[in-house]
């Protein structure tokens, strides 16, 4: 994302564009709520320190040493600041007690968002679906989610939303938490999105967005598949591999998108392999970059496997490729087969 600057303000090391636009915008929103409680309460002590704090942090934006740790004189890890604006220390220096109640909270942010997962095997109505769902740290941006509706059809939901860490893994539990409530008022695809969208917008700080691919798996084979900015789906069958380029902008841009449906008929054999970045912008100790059309071309060789064979495949591909190099950004895979 570009970094923006302000004439009013002087933009710290480590807030960047969130010091500028949101972290800002959360204190004077926070201001103008603690003066309210306070005009409201009978004895406003702790809200008045509160307050205090708060025009501390607008203080330091405006002299520009906003986001800078007090004890060290280093930038603040974003994601920090984001959580909480009112901040003055980077990780490195919080105290031993604060340190373990952070890796408490990791702990519980990672059980919390490996129960959403769906089961890692799905058979339903002559479909298969295998996922592999690797995250780069505790907790992961990338969003997986697999729902039988009471008709019988299949609903695969799959992205990433940006960023990284506890701020992302919380924007996928509230993607979790939309779909399912959507999906169980059998709306049309199409409607199902368009309305996550518009929530997803309207319910999220202005830099949040998600790409995603959703889809409707019918029984008799049919295939209703939406991109939202998502990298393409690759279709593999015997006369070659196709893509499912982007019908639509990535949920959280603007909340009036609309978004094309794309309708297909997978016969028996036919896969669909959804992949995130991490996947496809892997890179090896040469700083090479794995790329999508690798991934094709194995797809297209390895269409014959059974799904979780494929997922195996590609996943080993994938690690001979990166050699010793550390993964640097969350690893998903997706295969839904037409049996």
């Amino acid at each position: 994302m570009p970094v923006l600057q302000s004439e009013h303000m002087p933009s710290s090391p480590a807030a960047g564009e969130f010091a500028d636009t949101i972290l800002r915008t959360q204190l004077l929103e926070r201001r103008q709520r603690l003066e309210s409680a306070i005009a409201r309460h009978d004895q406003p002590g702790h809200l008045v320190d509160l307050l205090a704090q708060v025009d501390a942090a607008l203080d330091r934006m405006h002299d520009g040493t906003y986001g800078i740790c007090k004890a060290c004189h280093e930038p603040i890890e974003l994601e920090r600041l984001v959580s909480n604006p009112l901040t003055e220390l980077c990780l490195s220096h919080l105290s031993p007690a604060e340190q373990r109640a952070l890796e408490r909270d990791l702990e519980m942010a990672a059980q919390i968002q490996g129960a959403l997962l769906p089961k890692r095997k799905l058979a339903s109505y002559g479909w298969e679906i295998h996922y592999h769902y690797q995250p780069a740290g505790l907790v992961s941006g990338d969003y997986c989610d697999l729902v039988e509706s009471a008709g019988g059809d299949l609903f695969f939901l799959f992205g990433d939303v940006a960023g990284k860490g506890v701020a992302a893994s919380m924007l996928t539990a509230h993607l979790h938490a939309m779909f399912r409530a959507l999906i169980a008022s059998e709306l049309p695809l199409s409607e199902v999105v368009q309305r996550s969208n518009a929530l997803f917008c309207e319910s999220t700080m202005p830099s949040s967005y998600a790409t995603l691919v959703c889809g409707r798996a019918e029984p008799g084979g049919g295939l209703e598949i939406l991109n939202a900015g998502h990298c393409p789906p690759l279709v593999a069958t015997p006369s070659g591999i196709q893509t499912i380029e982007a019908t639509g902008l990535p949920l959280g841009l603007f909340c009036n998108s609309e978004y094309a449906l794309r309708r297909m008929s997978l016969g028996p054999g036919d896969t669909l392999l959804l992949y995130t970045d991490g996947v496809s912008e892997a890179r090896n100790s040469a700083n090479a970059e794995y790329g999508a059309a690798r991934l094709a071309r194995l797809a297209a060789a390895q269409r014959h496997l059974a799904p979780d064979e494929l997922m195996h495949a590609c996943l080993e591909d994938l690690r001979a490729f990166r050699g010793g190099a550390s993964q640097a950004d969350d690893i998903t895979l997706m295969v839904v087969r037409r049996n």
